[in-house]
């Protein structure tokens, strides 16, 4: 690796204490030569993580508002983590922890889909008739740009919705039929390759612990080391830019620390990223006995930013056809802490895989769509050896339960381990798995909305037209061709704005497009007709 051409004269504003701020401080110190003091992240919250937050402790519960997989084409991501030291193996990097995770414990789901009659279901075909195959090869052809804001239920017949190909896709993906049909084909061709490991997902990478832990936590570690300075507490509240028509150039940073209002100036060849938007925006927390139910005053903020900037400038993107759609975004998902393995013991012998080995187990005639995975343990860094942790979801929490007779939102983490036990017939120990557990559900008004349907427009580019030391981050900044809802777009759009604002020789590695693979066409086209 070269070294970087030193910029000590250049200081980084990153809006945003996620994972696309994290990645871009790498890169600003890595490739740009920023020194590490030089960059300031503003987080409003009092810790770091975004949506890839995980914590807690076994008595009181572990939370994980969600979970990802990787994959080997995650090539900005596993970039950085290459850079970042293993916070548990001297001399080797988070990436090689990875790697060595993913050498010993393989993945190959059993049991990827069950019915309601608690049977595995056989997923060695996707289902696909040929009208549904022809669908799916029409759309990988069609031209992005002649396919508008149309739904994914727009091009398919609706009896492609209970093939074996929605039901893993769907579950997988968190895809719904009102979900942009845009969005849906990009993720069709960015994972064509894995189109024949759907039904077991034996391409999937995971991480040794959470994404916090494995992520996040050693990226944060060395940038501390860095001098990096981290500004918890402070709430942006707007950006100033120069009034030169011709230009987009940041002038000043308007925050809030506590109740004191603060102006950070900005020099023309400083740097500002901002993360626009938030999947994880007015999520709340539930208990054993309380539901999640959403503050009656809850507040806007992960969006007000974004709304205000973007009246600046009519290419800075509308927040609020993002924003704005919960009825369409919602979802929620749920996390267990057990005193002992009863639980997974059991999902053991019911599906044939060790904790760690399968994937999402779907429950299909679940009203709610409730799916569960039981990762490798331990799952977090301070997990007490006797602690079993596991987490899942459900796609449809505004309907009515199966056993519990409520909506899912409107239950309690007792009420949500209820109904995920009859599914899965272990109603006989249903009073010891109950009474070892701790089942802390979170509520998510905004979590699909990356997938929503959207216009061209509606998402700003990374670095818009004219701008001179200004960028977007995350999930909602338009990246050609890369897929949302995962971390590789967010550290993309980082490795982006940094190479572009420092005018660095260099890019980041091309999107992933297996349809420019014939093997990979050809391996994709055997498993639709399977």
């Amino acid at each position: 690796m070269t070294t970087p051409t030193p910029n000590p004269t250049v200081h980084a504003y990153l809006v945003g204490g996620g994972i696309a701020s994290f990645a871009a401080a790498v890169f600003l110190i890595r490739d740009g030569g920023v020194p590490g003091r030089n960059i300031h992240i503003f987080e409003e919250a009092g810790l770091v993580g975004g949506s890839l937050d995980a914590a807690g402790q076994a008595e009181q519960g572990y939370v994980l508002r969600g979970g990802r997989m990787m994959n080997a084409t995650y090539f900005c991501t596993y970039d950085v983590l290459a850079s970042i030291p293993s916070l548990e193996h001297y001399g080797q990097s988070a990436y090689d922890d990875i790697v060595a995770f993913d050498q010993r414990v393989i993945t190959s789901a059993q049991a990827r889909l069950v019915n309601g009659r608690g049977e595995i279901m056989d997923v060695t075909s996707l289902g696909l008739n040929a009208a549904g195959q022809l669908a799916l090869h029409e759309l990988m052809a069609a031209l992005e740009s002649s396919l508008g804001t149309r739904r994914v239920d727009d091009w398919f017949a609706p009896d492609f919705f209970t093939t074996n190909f929605w039901l893993l896709w769907s579950t997988m993906f968190s895809f719904q039929p009102w979900h942009s049909l845009v969005e849906f084909r990009r993720y069709l061709l960015r994972f064509l390759h894995e189109l024949p490991n759907l039904g077991t997902l034996a391409g999937a990478e995971r991480t040794p612990y959470n994404q916090f832990d494995s992520v996040v936590l050693p990226i944060m570690t060395w940038l501390r080391g860095q001098g990096v300075a981290f500004r918890l507490g402070s709430q942006v509240t707007d950006l100033d830019f120069a009034p030169d028509a011709d230009t987009k150039t940041v002038v000043a940073i308007r925050y809030r620390q506590g109740q004191q209002l603060q102006t950070q100036a900005v020099q023309p060849h400083d740097i500002v990223l901002m993360t626009n938007g938030s999947m994880a925006a007015n999520s709340v927390l539930g208990s054993m006995t309380t539901a999640p139910t959403p503050r009656p005053d809850a507040d806007d903020r992960a969006w007000a930013l974004w709304k205000t900037v973007a009246r600046k400038y009519p290419d800075f993107g509308r927040p609020e056809v993002f924003a704005n759609r919960p009825a369409e975004a919602t979802w929620e998902s749920f996390t267990v802490t057990s005193q002992g393995p009863q639980f997974f013991d059991l999902m053991a012998r019911f599906t044939g895989n060790q904790a760690g080995t399968g994937a999402l187990v779907s429950l299909v005639d679940s009203s709610w769509l409730l799916s569960v995975a039981l990762p490798h343990q331990p799952h977090f860094l301070n997990q007490p050896a006797n602690v079993t942790v596991f987490w899942g979801n459900a796609l449809f929490p505004d309907r009515v339960g199966d056993f519990v007779p409520k909506k899912m939102r409107d239950c309690t983490g007792a009420e949500v381990l209820t109904e995920l036990l009859h599914h899965l017939r272990f109603s006989a120990e249903l009073p010891a798995l109950l009474a070892a557990a701790n089942c802390i559900p979170c509520l998510l008004p905004a979590i699909s909305s990356p997938l929503l349907t959207r216009a061209p427009g509606d998402r700003p580019a990374v670095v818009p037209v004219g701008s001179t030391n200004f960028g977007f981050l995350g999930q909602f900044a338009e990246i050609p061709d890369d897929v949302v809802f995962t971390i590789e777009y967010s550290v993309r759009s980082a490795q982006m704005a940094v190479y572009e604002l420092l005018h660095l020789d260099r890019r980041p590695p091309a999107v992933y497009q297996g349809q420019h693979d014939a093997q990979v066409l050809a391996n994709a086209r055997l498993a639709m007709q399977h």
